[in-house]
């Protein structure tokens, strides 16, 4: 008689927790607030917003691309909107485990509202992943922005550049592309290629 085994009874492998509570494909969308460090006093905390896509190349590296809209302010003085438009590379810590720290830096293009104010930037930040359900994860993280340029705030003061601070909290919601569905579906495995024989 022969008897096939199960997908679930298969060998782990070192990604195995990856593949079934992750994937390769990730939406992702975060609210937070941001903060300057420009040239006047008693910055303000802002609204900040976010929403991207990230691919992974393995479970523990990807490539992401983020929209973000947020506000700058000082008190009593302004309060501005802008948006940024960032590419980063990502380093999943622990991709095998439901909780994970994360590393990222990149570069970006930060403009004001209505594009008056376009500046190239870069940034770095980190942060932390929960698995809460399969292909679910909840994220916190914090980012530093390096504008090049000291007008963001609207005022050119001393030798250095403008910066500021985002933090987020928000979902990672991953899927597989359809390719990767039809190859899981349809492909030969080493389960369905080796079947168990049982002579009576």
């Amino acid at each position: 008689m022969i008897y096939s085994q199960t997908k679930g009874e298969s060998k782990n492998t070192s990604d195995s927790y990856f593949n079934l509570n992750r994937a390769n494909n990730v939406i992702t969308a975060s609210v937070g607030t941001a903060v300057i460090n420009g040239d006047f006093p008693d910055p303000i905390f802002g609204f900040y917003g976010q929403i991207g896509y990230k691919r992974f190349i393995n479970p523990f590296l990807n490539v992401n691309f983020t929209y973000n809209k947020f506000n700058l302010g000082f008190k009593d003085i302004a309060n501005n909107g802008f948006m940024s438009f960032d590419i980063n590379v990502e380093g999943l810590l622990m991709p095998n485990k439901p909780f994970s720290p994360f590393v990222f830096a990149g570069v970006g293009l930060n403009a004001s509202n209505y594009f008056k104010q376009s500046d190239i930037k870069t940034q770095m930040g980190f942060g932390i992943e929960y698995i809460v359900t399969r292909r679910l994860g909840l994220k916190l993280f914090t980012d530093y922005n390096y504008v090049f340029s000291d007008l963001v705030d609207g005022k050119e003061f001393g030798s250095s550049d403008d910066a500021f601070w985002r933090i987020g909290f928000g979902i990672n919601y991953y899927f597989r592309d359809d390719k990767k569905k039809k190859e899981s579906i349809s492909g030969p495995s080493i389960i369905n290629s080796n079947p168990i024989i049982h002579n009576n």
